[in-house]
């Protein structure tokens, strides 16, 4: 990748299912290493790159609330699980020459560093990979909604959503074969139409603090780099579309 970086600061939100691979539980070492290449080489480019990473590849505090676990201590599970999966990507991001940061919103001094806002940047600041694990450190909360949180605090140019399909569609193109892909959309259709790629809370917060959202496939290999080098991939989702 030759190319000068389109942004200056990044946000990635990642599912922990993006590190199952092939798998139908826990982590697929083979995926998080491609994984960890993949964002090698954009921290090459000199994007500053923070992550924020979901734990439903080990456990979702929904999920099991709804089988009879208390929501509060099944959340407070679900944000473990993301711990776990953020010391195995650091793990395979140092493998590859990348220096990271794992910063926790639940305090566990003896795997990572609380989360601290300032020192967060500093590291990004200084070509340090940062990932923000434990969610928000709040039950009722999805990660989607840490991810908007985190790229607002630490002024990220754009949050970008690794998903499983090319970005937002008219409806869910699994279920409607007539499902068009919406290149661009503004947060306002997002919250009317319920396109439910990230919960409305997140959609919101990114709107009121004019966050652009990325939303791409994950599943392409060098997509992460299309996506920060400004490639036209996936839907960008922001205040107004452009004109024309």
């Amino acid at each position: 990748m030759g190319e000068e970086p389109r942004y200056r600061r990044v946000l990635l939100k990642l599912s922990g299912e993006a590190l199952m691979g092939s798998k139908s539980f826990g982590l697929d070492e083979v995926k998080v290493s491609q994984i960890a290449g993949e964002l090698a080489e954009v921290h090459r480019l000199g994007t500053q790159v923070a992550i924020v990473i979901g734990g439903g590849n080990i456990i979702r505090g929904v999920t099991a609330s709804s089988r009879g676990l208390d929501r509060v201590t099944g959340d407070h599970m679900g944000m473990l699980a993301t711990v776990i999966n953020a010391l195995a990507l650091q793990d395979a991001l140092e493998k590859v020459g990348v220096p990271t940061r794992v910063q926790t919103a639940i305090e566990i001094r003896a795997v990572a560093e609380p989360l601290i806002r300032r020192r967060a940047i500093r590291h990004l600041e200084k070509g340090r990979v940062v990932i923000f694990a434990a969610g928000t450190g709040n039950p009722y909360f999805t990660t989607d909604s840490a991810a908007a949180l985190r790229a607002n605090e630490i002024h990220a140019d754009v949050l970008l959503k690794a998903t499983k399909v090319e970005g937002v569609y008219t409806a869910d193109p699994r279920k409607d074969p007539s499902a068009r892909l919406l290149p661009e959309v503004t947060y306002q259709q997002m919250l009317e139409r319920d396109l439910r790629i990230m919960d409305a809370s997140a959609i919101s917060l990114c709107r009121d603090n004019e966050l652009p959202i990325l939303i791409f496939d994950m599943t392409v290999p060098g997509n992460i780099g299309r996506v920060v080098k400004g490639e036209r991939v996936g839907s960008i989702v922001r205040r107004e579309l452009a004109a024309g």
